[in-house]
């Protein structure tokens, strides 16, 4: 406790707010805990399934509308540097491009939206948080199909690729996340 003190002092003479140490700091293990579940994949074709948006929606509802986004755009900048921090250990620009980029735009609305709900009580039930998260993977598919639809010529093979496979999986991994948001709170809280 007298760190944390100590240190939001120090804070508050460079001028910078308190808590913006510990803002950063839930951003940035948000960021890379992004990362390490977009590690874990059933590779598909074109777009293979991973822990990615189990992260993305846990990650938004609990750091809410403003860090949960930005630990997303944190997760993508250091990928697109060349962190290998896509599924598979990708990285690089050339990889949001490919079929794959819609839904990675798709995480930053869907972290931004599911943070904004939780702040008005959305998290308060597991009924309001399933609800959601079925909005969170709902802009994510909005953006990664209308993508993709673009690379492969169409609606019926971008849904038939980038859709139907994922309705189980993401129904059950935005459930996941939905008994796991108690835990991230307490987390984000101490």
């Amino acid at each position: 406790m007298q760190q944390q003190v100590l240190a939001e002092r120090v804070l508050v003479r460079s001028g910078a707010k308190p808590g913006a140490l510990t803002d950063g700091l839930l951003i940035l293990l948000s960021a890379l805990f992004i990362a390490a579940l977009a590690q874990v994949r059933i590779p598909l074709q074109p777009v293979p399934i991973t822990g990615q948006t189990l992260a993305v929606l846990l990650v938004g509802m609990a750091l809410g509308s403003r860090r949960g986004p930005l630990a997303v755009l944190a997760y993508l900048g250091m990928a697109a540097a060349g962190l290998p921090f896509f599924t598979g250990g990708q990285a690089g620009l050339a990889y949001m491009g490919g079929p794959t980029g819609g839904y990675l735009v798709g995480f930053v609305a869907a972290a931004w939206l599911v943070g904004w709900l939780a702040e008005r009580g959305w998290g308060r039930s597991l009924g309001l948080t399933l609800a959601a998260m079925a909005l969170g993977n709902l802009a994510i598919y909005a953006f990664g199909i209308s993508w993709l639809q673009t690379l492969m010529g169409g609606w019926q093979p971008a849904l038939a690729a980038g859709l139907y496979p994922f309705l189980i999986g993401d129904t059950i991994k935005a459930l996941l996340a939905a008994l796991l948001l108690p835990a991230a709170w307490k987390l984000v809280k101490n």
